[in-house]
């Protein structure tokens, strides 16, 4: 089988438990691949490994199966990179940036440019130092992707983006899968990796926690829904449904946690009037905390810990 991305051992430690620790990770060629976990995890020091824009602690990386470390410059020929943080480009003007960057890559696609320009909404004629976050963010994906790479690394790609330009930015992603590319996505929201993601890597405090396709991550999926009711709220028949979890009720008002479909519940609701139903995605902070508090107070209970 062949790999896109390959790491043994990887580590950066910073001191004081942070960085990334012993990851093991294999990324196939011709997937989309979602690195995911919340914010301080440790999925850009990963990217700055994999790009050589640091040096890791032990352990090693490969990219095509060209070491990460040893051959920096030939790995970024491989790689079309979107970092975390844009550089300042001052008063460049946009296009000025892609001639830039075109040139370290060895050429420029003008109608590829132009289209991804078309796309995402970018004025290339504005100086960098006049774009809005959102409009630097498009433009590090324009200068992603134009080059056609073999591998895209996007670290939270979709950060500033109007909900518009993220439906753009996921069509772009697909397109890159069906002509055979390979996608390595980091995010911090679950949502956004499946909706186009086929595996993803779960990190948290620098640790690899899982990997699996998303059809296996059924115990990370949930919401948080909140409904205002008229009359008596069906309490029993909505703590019955499977799924549901958390269940409260004040004053005619229904919250609970929500595991898969909703379905089963509106239906429940919908014998009585409804007038107000919110839903909330949880930050991923508590979407781990509830995954794995299990985990540690089984972990805790064996070694005859309290909590």
């Amino acid at each position: 089988m062949a790999f896109a991305i390959r790491t043994e051992g990887l580590t950066k430690d910073y001191g004081q438990g942070h960085g990334l620790f012993d990851l093991d990770l294999e990324v196939e060629v011709g997937e989309v691949f979602g690195y995911l976990g919340p914010n301080g995890a440790g999925k850009t020091t990963t990217i700055r490994l994999l790009m050589d824009m640091v040096r890791p602690t032990r352990g090693r990386s490969e990219i095509f199966s060209t070491d990460c470390q040893a051959r920096p410059v030939q790995v970024k020929r491989l790689v079309g990179y979107l970092p975390g943080e844009m550089p300042q480009w001052g008063g460049m003007r946009g296009r000025d940036v892609v001639a830039y960057v075109a040139g370290l890559r060895g050429g420029l696609d003008r109608a590829r440019v132009g289209d991804l320009a078309e796309r995402l909404d970018l004025d290339l004629g504005r100086r960098y130092r006049e774009y809005s976050s959102g409009n630097k963010r498009k433009l590090g994906l324009v200068l992603a992707f134009m080059s056609r790479s073999r591998l895209l690394v996007l670290d939270e790609p979709t950060t500033g983006l109007d909900p518009l330009i993220q439906q753009e930015f996921y069509r772009l992603v697909q397109e890159e899968a069906a002509g055979g590319g390979t996608v390595f996505l980091s995010s911090h929201i679950l949502s956004e990796v499946e909706r186009v993601c086929q595996r993803v890597a779960i990190l948290r405090g620098g640790h690899l926690v899982q990997v699996a396709r998303l059809d296996e991550l059924h115990n990370l999926r949930y919401h948080r829904l909140e409904a205002d009711l008229v009359g008596e709220i069906p309490l029993e028949a909505v703590r019955a449904l499977p799924g549901v979890e958390d269940v409260r009720e004040e004053d005619h008002h229904l919250s609970c946690a929500v595991r898969g479909d909703f379905g089963p519940l509106l239906q429940v609701l919908g014998r009585g009037t409804v007038l107000n139903l919110v839903t909330h995605e949880p930050t991923l902070e508590e979407v781990f905390l509830a995954a794995f508090q299990d985990d540690r107070e089984m972990a805790g209970e064996s070694s005859g810990k309290g909590p």
